[in-house]
Formats: structure tokens, C-alpha cells, sequence
């Protein structure tokens, strides 16, 4: 549809009428734009551009980024006054770009080429869509330009970046496939959308609470994020595909828990929300209208939209469209995931030691205190702070380890020869409780202004998290971890083998299993094998860069509910040669393979329920399962699981997977 990026002809005709009727806030928007766009405009086009990170170096980076702006700004004026003298300014700047631009380079090739990509498209879908006097040819090389500058360097994407180089990505790609008359091209940018890898999707930036990937990072990035996901949106609506509405209207539930945090509200959230760079964007008007009108309430987003507004002109323009003119009588709540909420390590001990209790202080030798706890029947209570470990702490039998919450970090420190943080000091552990800390495994503590650069997916450093091993069946017993939090391992967050009765309790297992040896989708956020009676529940099992969030080989009496298993690289919940499980309640979303899958080995998996499950935006099935017996699948609840119609892959053959 033509022209069709932002705006489609009636949506545009709309601005016009709305502008010439003296409509307000519209008249006033275009009244600043104009007077901004008469005070005249220099540039120079570049044929090499380079931007490095935070734009230093930057070599005709602001002349292209400018540039844009001003083509996009003068089209609009074009199109509202039909004065001609503004088309041939937005023409001369497509025209000189075009004739000239050769190449990105340096850090933020990418991501200019993004930010520029759907302002120039934009700007040329009204010029070459109305009589501007924009030539065939002039056409021809702008497309050029698109097509073999811009494009061969987004196509690939870069998820590993933080999550708005994927958003900008896919705005501009989007847009790039429009102006081309590319469905193909443009097919890929919604796949992208929902259901890119990494931090490539609007499920891997926009967590089921509303929280973002960057939220602890700084505000200015999020919000950048959240505007170039909906921008990739606006540009699909506009040709009859509506990424608002998928995940229950996940990006208004982003654009809501960052608003709502901007004006002063205190949501929870994973980390630490950073408090950098609060000013509010101009990113809000066309989400708060788009909303509006489908009926759903986003006051938060509201606000920040009226806040904005004075200073938000162009902006404003373009949030119109035709049919919102209308109003959407039937309101529909906006509502995040209460599954896996308030896992991990919190503020509050939620579960007193019985007994006598053993204080440990920051500095405190922490293996001894242990050791003396478990020897005279007592608990330790670690206090607020990092405690660093020179070597892997032993674990004995009969203790109870609690901490402070969120601020008792154990941390292994990084020029310690050991792997893992914690062991099982014998191979029959017994009776053993840790709850309401932190298992840093990072090689560091302090995570930066950018939080990513540390994720375990970046590598350069080999840990584990906690690591019990028995070596025959039932050899370790009674093992309970509650409010327990377990990040940025390369190798398992978790590991357990040999042990009867596990219980993992509201823990917050996050960012565990890096492709170290012996390599990608072998380590996990959580590994049980050879276990029995195992639970695990209202746990957050969440983004193994190169792992599942859970993986159970050899298992049996199995219950796993109320969890959040997300954004893993491998399957959600892998389970192979295991019997006797339950999973019900859990949200298995955006894992880059099949939310839950039944692997055939040798005998296969046997008496498995699988029911009442939310399966959504995973890249393989909702569930996926092989030559499993006695299985029961029903009663659960999918929506855009990879590109096939069908949710379900439940296969009698016996197949073993191979990659």
C-alpha cells in the first residue's frame, strides 16, 4: 500500500484537514515545524560515514541523521501546504545522499544506518507518491541507495548489541521492503520483531512485567528502545499488521512501566533500575493515541505524551491516522505476567533460621563459619554485602544459609583458580536450606553503566554457580533453595545430579549457560539429572545465552508450575529419558527454540502432563515432543509460535535431534 510507512493517503489527508481546520494540538505542531524548517538548512553529504560508539569519532554521522530529519519534515509540509519549494528541498537532500553515500563504517555503522533508514524512507514514500516532481530516475538511485548501502549492512541484524539496534533494525528494514515493494523483506522484519534471537525481539527487550532490557542501563536508551519497537510497529500497522496487540499488548506494557517510572512510581524490577538519563523522549504521542483508540489505558504513557507535546512536533503530526478519529467503545485492561513474579533474592528474610544463628559479616571467613554452623546445629546469616570467596565454598550437611536479600552477594573472586561458587563438601549431602542471597558469577560485581557488557554472554571467564553432585541415586536428600538469585554463570546456574527431594522455591535464575567447554546448549540456567521428587516453582528461569532455563535428563516425580521460563537461546524446558512430570501454569516465552520439548534418546519420556501452560513467541513449537509415552497435552494457551500454523509438534517416532 502507497503510500504506506507512517501514514497511509487517508492518514495523511487527515493531517491536512486537521492542519487547515485549525485542530489543535495539530495546527500548533505544524506551525513550530514550519517555522523550524524556514530558518534554512545546510549540509554536506558524505560518501563515507563513521560513527563510533557515543558517536566519537563521527564523520558526516549528524550531517546524514540531520538530513534525514529535514527531508522527512519537509515532505510533511509539502504534502499539508502543496508548495512546492519544500518537495524540491526534501528531493535535493534524497538526491544528494543518494548520488554520494557510499559506505557505514566504525562501531555504530549499524545503528546510524537504522536511525536514518525509515526518516529518508518516509520522506521519499510522499514524494514519490504525490505530485513533487520527483523524477524516475532521481527514484531509481534513491532505491539504489537503499538497497545496496543500506540494506546489505542491517540484513543480519546484531541482537548481541543491546536491544534498541534490533528495534531500529527492524523499523528500518521494514521501511526499506515498503519503499521496494519487498514483501519478503518485509516479512522478515515482523519475524524479527517476534521472534529475533538475543535481544533481537520485542520479547527479549520487554519482559513480561513491562521491564525492559535496558532498564538498567539508563532511561534515554530504553526509551529509544521502546520508540524504535513501536516505530517498526506504526510502519507494520500501516500495512495491516498489528505488532501492538501481540503479547497482550506487550509494547504498551513497556511503554507504561518506563513511563510510570520517568514520573516518579517505583515498579518492581530485576537489578537495579538505573536513575541515569530520566528526561522524557519524544516517543510517546503515536503509542498513546494507537492505544487509545484499540481501548486499552496506558495514563502513564498519556501523561508523558501530554508532557512532551509542546516540544514534539513532528511527532505529533504523524501520530494521526483516519480511524482514530473514532472511538473504540470496548476497554480492554492492560495487564503484565503475575507468573514467576518476585522471584530471586528480596528484601526481606522471608524464612527465619530456626535455632541459633551464626552472623557473618562482610570480611568474615565465611567457610568457617560454615563448617561451625553445621557442627553444632546452628545457621549462618550472611549480612548485607559482598562476600568474596578465595576459593569454592564446601557445602556440609544439616546448615541453613540465609542473607539479607538482593545486597549479600557471595562472589567468587576472579583470580581464584575454582570454578564454582558452591560444592557439596561430601557426596552425601543431606538437609541442606539456602535462601535470600545472591550467586554473583560474573568476574565481576560492579556491572557498569551498561550492564550488558558483562552479561555471560560476552564470555572471557569461566564459573559455575551452585554444583551438588552425588554419584549414585538418592545419594544427596532434602535440598531446598528459596529466594535464592544465580547469574551470569558460563557454566550451569545450577547443577544438581543424584539427590531426592529438591525444591527450588521462588529463585531468580538468570543469564546461566555461556558456550564455554564443553559448549553451547550443554550448560544451563538449571540442570537436574538422575533427580527424584523434585519441585520447582514460582521461580524465574530466564535468558541462558546459550543453554535452556531448564534442562532434566534422567529424572523422575518431577512438578514444575508457576514458573516464567523466557528468552533462553536453547528450549525453554528440555526433558530427556525423564518420567513422571508435572507441568502446569508456567509462561514459556520467546526461547529461541520450542518452548517445551520431550527428547527421545533411548527409551524416551514416559507420563508426562503438560497442561495449562501459556506458550507464546518461542521459534520452534509451543511444545514439542518425540516418542513419549502415556503423555497428556492439553488445555494450553498459544499464540505466534514460530511461522507455523500448528502449536503442537507430538510425534510417536522416534527421533533424536541432532543439532
Amino acid at each position: 500500500m502507497h503510500p504506506g510507512i507512517n501514514q497511509t493517503t487517508a492518514d495523511l489527508s487527515t493531517i491536512k484537514q486537521l492542519v487547515l481546520a485549525g485542530t489543535q494540538p495539530y495546527k500548533a505542531a505544524f506551525d513550530q515545524l514550519k517555522t523550524a524548517c524556514d530558518t534554512g538548512f545546510n549540509y554536506q553529504p558524505y560518501a563515507h560515514v563513521l560513527r563510533g560508539p557515543y558517536g566519537n569519532p563521527n564523520i558526516g554521522g549528524n550531517e546524514l541523521l540531520q538530513s534525514a530529519n529535514m527531508a522527512y519534515n519537509y515532505a510533511l509540509i509539502w504534502y499539508i501546504t502543496n508548495n512546492k519549494k519544500y518537495a524540491q528541498k526534501a528531493i535535493a537532500i534524497l538526491d544528494k545522499w543518494s548520488a554520494t553515500l557510499w559506505h557505514f563504517d566504525y562501531n555504530d555503522a549499524k545503528l546510524l544506518a537504522a536511525w536514518t533508514g525509515h526518516i529518508l524512507c518516509n520522506a521519499a514514500e510522499i514524494l514519490r507518491y504525490t505530485p513533487s516532481g520527483w523524477q524516475p530516475p532521481q527514484v531509481s538511485r534513491f532505491s539504489a541507495m537503499l538497497t545496496t548501502v543500506y540494506y546489505p549492512l542491517m540484513r543480519f541484524y546484531f541482537p548481541q548489541a543491546n536491544g534498541n539496534w534490533d528495534g531500529a533494525i527492524i523499523h528500518s528494514i521494514a521501511a526499506i521492503a515498503i519503499f521496494t515493494d519487498n514483501r519478503p523483506m518485509f516479512n522478515n522484519a515482523v519475524d524479527h520483531y517476534l521472534h529475533g534471537a538475543v535481544n533481537g525481539s520485542v520479547f527479549k527487550y520487554i519482559y513480561p512485567s513491562g521491564q525492559c532490557q535496558e532498564t538498567a542501563r539508563d532511561q534515554a536508551h530504553v526509551q529509544l528502545g521502546l520508540g524504535e519497537f513501536a516505530g517498526a510497529a506504526q510502519v507494520a500497522y500501516t500495512q495491516g499488521v498489528d505488532l501492538f496487540l501481540a503479547g497482550n499488548n506487550r509494547l504498551a506494557l513497556g511503554y507504561e512501566y518506563t513511563a510510570g517510572f520517568l514520573l516518579g512510581n517505583d515498579p518492581h524490577a530485576y537489578g537495579i533500575k538505573s536513575e541515569r538519563a530520566k528526561t522524557l523522549r519524544d516517543d510517546y504521542e503515536y503509542v498513546y493515541r494507537h492505544y487509545a483508540y484499540k481501548g486499552v489505558p496506558i495514563p502513564f504513557t498519556k501523561q508523558a505524551a501530554d508532557s512532551v507535546r509542546p516540544k514534539s512536533w513532528r511527532s505529533t503530526l504523524t501520530s494521526v491516522r483516519a480511524a482514530f478519529q473514532q472511538k473504540q467503545v470496548k476497554e480492554v485492561s492492560l495487564q503484565g505476567s503475575a507468573i514467576g513474579s518476585f522471584a530471586g533474592a528480596s528484601d526481606i528474610i522471608g524464612n527465619s533460621i530456626k535455632g541459633n544463628v551464626i552472623p557473618v559479616n562482610v570480611g568474615d571467613n565465611v567457610q568457617l563459619a560454615i563448617n561451625t554452623a553445621a557442627k553444632n546445629g546452628s545457621g549462618i546469616l550472611l549480612k548485607h554485602g559482598i562476600h568474596i570467596l578465595p576459593e569454592s565454598l564446601q557445602i556440609p550437611s544439616n546448615i541453613t544459609i540465609s542473607g539479607e536479600g538482593l545486597g549479600t552477594i557471595l562472589w567468587l573472586k576472579a583470580s581464584s583458580a575454582d570454578r564454582d561458587v558452591l560444592l557439596n563438601a561430601t557426596p552425601g549431602l543431606q538437609n541442606v536450606i539456602i535462601q535470600n542471597l545472591v550467586v554473583e558469577c560474573s568476574n565481576k560485581t560492579d556491572r557498569g553503566t551498561d550492564p550488558n557488557n558483562s552479561r555471560s554472554l560476552r564470555g572471557g571467564y569461566n564459573r559455575g554457580g551452585i554444583i551438588f553432585r552425588g554419584n549414585t541415586l538418592g545419594q544427596m536428600q532434602n535440598i531446598i533453595l528459596r529466594n535464592v538469585t544465580v547469574q551470569n554463570a558460563t557454566y550451569n546456574g545450577v547443577y544438581i545430579s543424584g539427590a531426592d527431594s529438591v525444591t527450588i522455591e521462588r529463585c531468580d535464575f538468570t543469564e546461566n549457560g555461556g558456550s564455554v567447554v564443553p559448549g553451547p546448549r550443554l550448560q544451563h540456567n538449571l540442570l537436574l539429572t538422575h533427580c527424584r521428587q523434585v519441585k520447582v516453582v514460582s521461580s524465574r528461569l530466564d535468558t541462558s545465552p546459550f543453554g535452556a532455563g531448564i534442562s532434566l535428563e534422567e529424572c523422575s516425580g518431577v512438578t514444575i508450575h508457576d514458573n516464567e521460563v523466557a528468552r533462553n537461546a536453547y528450549y525453554g524446558l528440555v526433558l530427556a529419558e525423564t518420567n513422571d512430570v508435572t507441568i502446569t501454569n508456567n509462561l514459556f516465552e520467546a526461547n529461541d527454540r520450542s518452548g517445551v520439548m520431550l527428547q527421545y534418546l533411548m527409551n524416551g519420556c514416559n507420563r508426562i502432563i503438560v497442561t495449562g501452560n501459556r506458550m507464546q513467541y518461542n521459534n520452534g513449537y509451543g511444545i514439542e515432543a518425540y516418542a513419549a509415552t502415556q503423555t497428556k497435552v492439553a488445555g494450553n494457551r498459544y499464540e505466534g509460535n514460530g511461522n507455523n500454523p500448528v502449536q503442537e509438534k507430538i510425534s510417536a517416532e522416534k527421533n533424536i535431534v541432532m543439532e
